[in-house]
């Protein structure tokens, strides 16, 4: 059974995921969003090997420690292709919305697209790629565990990511909604910035 380790990081809170095995201590870190340096504590306290890093979005907020991450434990870092001009944009985008200076941007080793399969120990995860807050936005679904890590799609209480970008769009989110509704509805769900929730629960309070 796949074990998770919550990491709030950063100025805007994002939740980084570690994600491991609980027998083979294989691990994914998932939207490593910054303080590289306490991600690395949390790793080496209980003793894991990274495997991948995965980034369910090319927003700045979800991918800052990335590239340290990525020397440190020469892993490699996976995205969906159509978020790639954002990572090129991370060093403006830091800049513009919280003020820091960050380092280059990073580098992504491959792509992975709808529907690939992550392997961590012996648990997969399925891609689903669900466009609208960005275009190549991803969610992570254990399906034999119930869990699923939909980056910034939808959050507690009913809320749903920004689409006031260039680059969103309303009805890809509202698709990319649909198709995650149809999973189990005691599907645990593990958002970008929050606390998670029960599928069920998000689609009583939004009455979708």
């Amino acid at each position: 059974m796949l074990k998770i380790k919550t990491l709030p990081v950063g100025q805007l809170k994002t939740n980084c995921y570690i994600v491991y095995d609980e027998r083979t201590l294989e691990a994914l870190i998932i939207d490593p969003g910054d303080d590289a340096d306490y991600i690395g504590r949390i790793i080496s306290d209980f003793n894991l090997s990274p495997r991948k890093i995965i980034a369910t979005h090319g927003h700045f907020d979800h991918i800052l420690a990335v590239t340290e991450l990525k020397l440190n434990y020469n892993i490699p870092f996976l995205i969906h292709k159509a978020d790639e001009f954002l990572i090129k944009n991370m060093k403006s985008s830091a800049k513009h919305f919280i003020g820091i200076t960050t380092d280059p941007p990073p580098i992504a080793n491959s792509f992975f697209s709808d529907n690939n399969k992550i392997q961590v120990g012996s648990s997969t995860l399925t891609v689903i790629h669900t466009p609208g807050h960005t275009p190549g936005s991803v969610c992570l679904n254990f399906e034999e565990g119930n869990i699923l890590f939909v980056g910034d799609l939808i959050f507690e209480n009913g809320a749903v990511g920004r689409t006031d970008f260039s680059y969103s769009d309303q009805k890809d989110l509202n698709n990319s909604i649909s198709k995650i509704l149809k999973l189990d509805k005691y599907t645990t769900v593990y958002c970008g910035h929050g606390d998670s929730f029960l599928l069920k629960d998000w689609k009583d309070q939004q009455e979708w």
